[in-house]
């Protein structure tokens, strides 16, 4: 890491300590209730107690598994369609249509449309979390199969290669940048619908611990969850640049 690359990492720690130790003087000055805003000491204790006991675990494994799920059901999904319309000048012509149908709705008016055929079940927190993380993803595949340079396919027809070589060793690579960034994207988008489903459906996760914690004024809890979930995505969006930096290591070379 650089110089320049560790100053301003240091920096971006600062600026975090300083909002910390902002929320800590509120708290300790009781500008806001103590019922409302715990302070940071609060919420760290009500995290560490959670983890002690096996609740924030259980909770935790709950909500990550509902993402996990539903963001892989829509990369395979994702990935698939996109590559198929990406690829195909009159697939985007006749099925373009039909996405900017669906594109637009808001995951919100798709709750209860799967609530109605599926229950308050894992299946209907499955089916939203794969429809709501599905676009940027196909969007994302359909964008890079369809920039692919022409004069790839040019050379790849002119050495008689195979429909399936042809996606796999010239289009799929060279579309890859944009896929791992709509997947980036979409793993957020996963996080976020697999809270909303939880709410809702009332299933263990995250999100059912938070609105409990909210229910009861259990504010130290409802903290430690926000602060579980603002981890969790940290930790995904790093889990992902690191992939990311490993299978486009050959763009370093170029």
């Amino acid at each position: 890491m650089s110089a320049t690359a560790m100053i301003w990492r240091i920096a971006s720690f600062a600026v975090a300590a300083g909002f910390v130790g902002l929320w800590q003087l509120i708290a300790n000055l009781k500008l806001i209730s103590p019922v409302f805003l715990p302070g940071p000491d609060r919420a760290w204790a009500a995290l560490m107690r959670g983890f002690a006991t096996g609740d924030l675990t259980s909770k935790l494994v709950g909500t990550l598994e509902h993402m996990a799920y539903g963001w892989l059901a829509a990369s395979v999904a994702g990935i698939a369609l996109g590559a198929l319309i990406g690829s195909s000048r009159l697939m985007r012509i006749y099925i373009a249509p039909s996405l900017e149908f669906l594109r637009p709705l808001p995951v919100s008016a798709i709750i209860p449309v799967a609530i109605a055929m599926l229950g308050l079940t894992q299946g209907m927190a499955l089916f939203v979390i794969a429809f709501g993380a599905i676009w940027p993803i196909m969007l994302a595949t359909i964008h890079g199969f369809a920039a692919v340079e022409p004069r790839l396919y040019e050379v790849a027809r002119a050495l008689q290669m195979s429909r399936p070589a042809i996606v796999f060793k010239i289009a799929l690579p060279s579309a890859l940048p944009d896929i791992l960034a709509g997947m980036r994207l979409s793993l957020t988008v996963a996080l976020i619908l697999s809270v909303v489903c939880e709410v809702l459906a009332g299933l263990d996760g995250l999100g059912h611990w938070v609105l409990l914690s909210a229910r009861a004024f259990r504010s130290a809890d409802l903290f430690a969850g926000v602060i579980l979930l603002g981890a969790t995505g940290y930790v995904t969006s790093i889990a992902m640049s690191l992939a990311e930096r490993r299978l486009l290591a050959w763009q370093s070379t170029r």
